[in-house]
């Protein structure tokens, strides 16, 4: 569409050109001088149109596409005020055309100057959303942005969501750089959030809710992003592709995830790693004090947790579900999951 309208704009420009100058050119014979002139004007401009359409819309597509199919408010109003900017600038710039010009020379040069500097001004604010607002003072609602990958920074993964330590590690200000919320992950989330299984639907909200609480903490840039790699099927191989593409650090706490990513050089951030580094340890011979949750895999086996979700094993309390207990550590383990506490009662 823009390649049309500026191929049109050039070759009513040049047509009146040819039309205007011709009978100068062959003043023996003006009638005939002008028809063959606006010809061959009108064949230059859609010719020379459709190169200078071409090169215009290659230029705008080198400015960052905001305005998309999942345009937000923001992105809208910065476009709408670019666009007014550039009708403004336009107007200056075009106007020694119509005042100097002919009226069908300069009318459709001062038109195509307007649109261009037009469409360049919507596509430039709007690809600045985030600066504009800022200028103005304003704030974009919750922070986040709606944008094609552009930044490097980290990359959030739904079990990391759900997981709800990022939140600990954004408030600390230990993630420099912008978190990159992908587009499929949040579909992801509310996939869960929507399931019938009572399980599956209270992970989704929580997910839901860590991201919406990510974008009220000051130390933490969120972004939502809208590349959805599709030439990938499947939640973490787009994962993977977009962080390679990009550069970034996927935050996640799955270990085949984890591991994959490794496996393809690509940087992760496990936050249960990192609580797990920095709890405090429990050594063999120490007493505890749990409550037994649920009979084991193994017979007598009860399970108990600690606050931080490990999980302690403890012989011949089966039978005590519900109950509270004092248990010695009689081993420590560290699996691909986290690590495990094996103990006995105390008698």
């Amino acid at each position: 569409m823009i390649v049309e309208l500026v191929r049109l704009l050039i070759t009513l420009a040049l047509m009146a050109i040819g039309y205007r100058v011709g009978p100068s050119l062959f003043p023996e014979s003006p009638d005939t001088a002008r028809v063959l002139s606006a010809i061959i004007g009108t064949g230059t401009g859609y010719v020379l149109g459709g190169v200078v359409g071409r090169l215009f819309r290659s230029s705008l597509d080198s400015i960052p596409k905001s305005i998309v199919a999942r345009s937000t408010g923001p992105e809208l109003f910065a476009g709408a005020f670019g666009l007014i900017v550039g009708v403004f600038i336009g107007f200056v710039v075009a106007l020694p055309a119509v005042v100097f010009l002919p009226a069908e020379v300069g009318v459709p040069i001062a038109v195509l100057i307007v649109l261009m500097l037009a469409i360049a001004g919507a596509r430039l604010f709007a690809g600045r959303a985030d600066e504009i607002l800022a200028a103005t003072g304003l704030r974009r609602r919750g922070g986040l942005v709606s944008r094609s990958l552009a930044d490097t920074g980290f990359l959030l993964d739904s079990s990391a969501a759900i997981d709800g330590r990022v939140l600990n590690i954004a408030r600390l200000g230990l993630l420099r750089g912008r978190v990159w919320v992908p587009g499929f992950v949040i579909d992801e989330l509310q996939g869960l959030a929507d399931a019938t299984d009572t399980d599956r639907r209270r992970r989704g909200r929580r997910g839901l809710d860590v991201i919406e609480a990510l974008r009220d903490i000051p130390e933490a840039d969120i972004a939502v992003l809208e590349d959805t790699v599709p030439s990938v099927e499947g939640v973490d191989a787009k994962l993977i592709a977009a962080a390679g593409r990009a550069g970034l650090t996927i935050i996640t706490t799955d270990h085949n995830l984890s591991q994959a990513s490794v496996a393809r050089g690509i940087e992760v951030l496990n936050p249960f790693a990192i609580a797990d580094a920095m709890r405090a340890p429990v050594s063999v011979g120490d007493r505890v004090h749990v409550s037994i949750r649920r009979a084991g895999t193994e017979p007598g086996q009860g399970v108990a947790f600690f606050e931080d979700g490990t999980m302690v094993v403890v012989e011949e309390a089966g039978s005590l579900v519900g109950e509270e207990v004092d248990v010695e550590v009689t081993a420590t383990t560290r699996t691909a999951v986290g690590r495990m506490v094996f103990g006995r009662l105390v008698s």
